[in-house]
Parts: structure tokens; C-alpha cells; sequence
């Protein structure tokens, strides 16, 4: 047995774990009864069209994280602190992908979702799920980055990141993490943006409706937030709001997008 270096298909997730301890992380959870997901999404899958469940987190969180100024925000500056608030609503989704032959986790930034439906959502989602990061475009500054030495791609990784303006570029301005696919019901995870959700597996649970109990899909739905930017009424407002978005969710495709836009309180994309 001998120590050799860490994967280089690795570097980029060392280097973001390096500057993510300056978060100051809270986590909160819930349940969500998927059941008018589930209905819409098996109606969509009869007519040809395939959402997964990420896509309507996507849909969800991205509506929410809008409404909520605040936290559509990022941090920085230690001697300093300074915040800057966005004006649009961009997702860090992290994939579970291989590149170089090595399984590793990336991050695609998907723009604009605050006004993007649910078809767009799923077209940025399948884009990336489908393609080969080995190729894609979208990953040639990564690859490039593992090819440098590791003192030079930490120094450049950091400055990539630090300054606030072009942060939401980079890295959103809310992450998305999915283990739903294996049998984890709920994760926190801290995606280097103020508000990050965790999404587990969607399985029959017991549930209560109009005092009667009855089994329906049910997930746990994950909320981590930089207590540095918002304050926890905040975060539970926003789970609350993300919560009831999900539930209340027409339950056929058609105009159901813009329908979902007046509802007040959608790791792995396969499912």
C-alpha cells in the first residue's frame, strides 16, 4: 500500500470543499406528498413526455428562491462582508457523471428559471444527463482546470469564484442535489449558494387527508441555508413555500405551467 495523489478528476471538488467552510450552515427538512406530481407526471408520460423529479424542484425552488429577494443573494469579504442580490433565478444542479473514466460529482448552472416552465426545464436537465462531459463545452474550463498543477488550479479556482457579480454564473444562485435514486430518504448537503436543497427518494408513506389516513408518494425535501444572509423564518418560509408548490401541482400537463405560476403556498437526474 502506497499514498499516490488524488485524482485529478477530483481537484475541482477539493477545491470547493476548501472555500465552502466559510458557510455557516442550518438545515432544515420536510415531507412533500408527491401525489399531484405523480399524477401530472404519469398523464405527461402517457402523451410522450418524460419530467423527472428533480425538474419540478427545479420548477419549485426557482419560483420560491425568486420571491425571496434575500436569499436569491451570495456573501462575501471577511474584513468586509458584502452581499449582492441577483436579479434572476439561475440552479446549480450536481450530477453524478464519469469523466476521464473516473465517476465525480459536477455542477451544471441552469439560467433564468424563474421564468423557464417545466418543458425548458427538463430540455437543460436532459442536456445534461445526456451528454458526455469528456466532450461538452460547458466542462472544457474543468478539464482544463484539472490539467494544471494543484497550488495553480486552487489559486484559480478561487479567484473564478470570489467575485460576487459573476458568482451566479458559475455557481447559481440555489443548488439542487438529488440521492433519491437509491434508497436514501434525506441528505443536507451545502452547494456553495445561500439556499441548497437536498431531495431523497419519493416512496408510499401513510399520510393524513381529511382526517383519514391514507398511503400516497411522499419525499423528503432538504433545505440548507447560510445563516450569514438569511435568518430561519426565512429558510422555513421558503421550505414551506417549495412544499406547497410541489403539492399543489396540476395534476394534467396541459397549461399546467402557467397555472403553477399563481400557485402561492418543481446528484442524480434520472428520476
Amino acid at each position: 500500500m502506497r499514498p499516490v495523489p488524488v485524482a485529478r478528476e477530483r481537484r475541482h471538488t477539493l477545491y470547493f470543499l476548501e472555500g465552502a467552510k466559510a458557510f455557516a450552515p442550518v438545515f432544515l427538512d420536510t415531507e412533500v406528498d408527491m401525489e399531484r406530481v405523480w399524477r401530472h407526471r404519469a398523464t405527461a408520460a402517457e402523451e410522450g413526455r418524460r419530467y423527472s423529479v428533480v425538474s419540478y424542484v427545479l420548477h419549485a425552488g426557482a419560483r420560491v428562491v425568486a420571491d425571496h429577494p434575500q436569499a436569491n443573494s451570495a456573501i462575501g469579504g471577511r474584513l468586509l462582508p458584502r452581499t449582492v442580490t441577483y436579479g434572476s433565478t439561475s440552479a446549480k444542479l450536481a450530477l453524478d457523471r464519469r469523466l476521464g473514466g473516473r465517476r465525480v460529482v459536477l455542477a451544471a448552472v441552469l439560467p433564468g428559471l424563474e421564468r423557464a416552465g417545466l418543458e425548458e426545464i427538463q430540455r437543460q436537465v436532459d442536456h445534461y444527463r445526456d451528454g458526455d462531459p469528456d466532450l461538452m463545452a460547458e466542462f472544457a474550463s474543468l478539464r482544463a482546470l484539472h490539467k494544471l498543477p494543484v497550488p495553480i488550479g486552487r489559486a484559480l479556482f478561487r479567484r473564478a469564484t470570489r467575485s460576487l457579480t459573476a458568482r451566479a454564473a458559475r455557481t447559481g444562485t440555489f443548488a439542487v442535489s438529488s440521492l433519491g435514486h437509491r434508497a436514501v430518504d434525506g441528505f443536507h448537503s451545502v452547494g456553495g449558494t445561500t439556499i441548497t436543497l437536498g431531495v431523497g427518494r419519493v416512496v408510499d408513506r401513510p399520510v393524513v387527508r381529511d382526517g383519514a389516513v391514507t398511503v400516497a408518494p411522499v419525499m423528503r425535501l432538504n433545505l440548507a441555508f447560510d445563516h450569514r444572509v438569511i435568518d430561519g423564518a426565512e429558510a422555513a418560509d421558503m421550505l414551506t413555500e417549495i412544499k406547497e408548490r410541489l403539492e399543489g401541482f396540476p395534476g394534467t400537463p396541459e397549461g399546467g405551467e402557467n397555472r403553477t405560476a399563481g400557485v402561492t403556498a418543481a446528484g442524480s437526474t434520472d428520476r
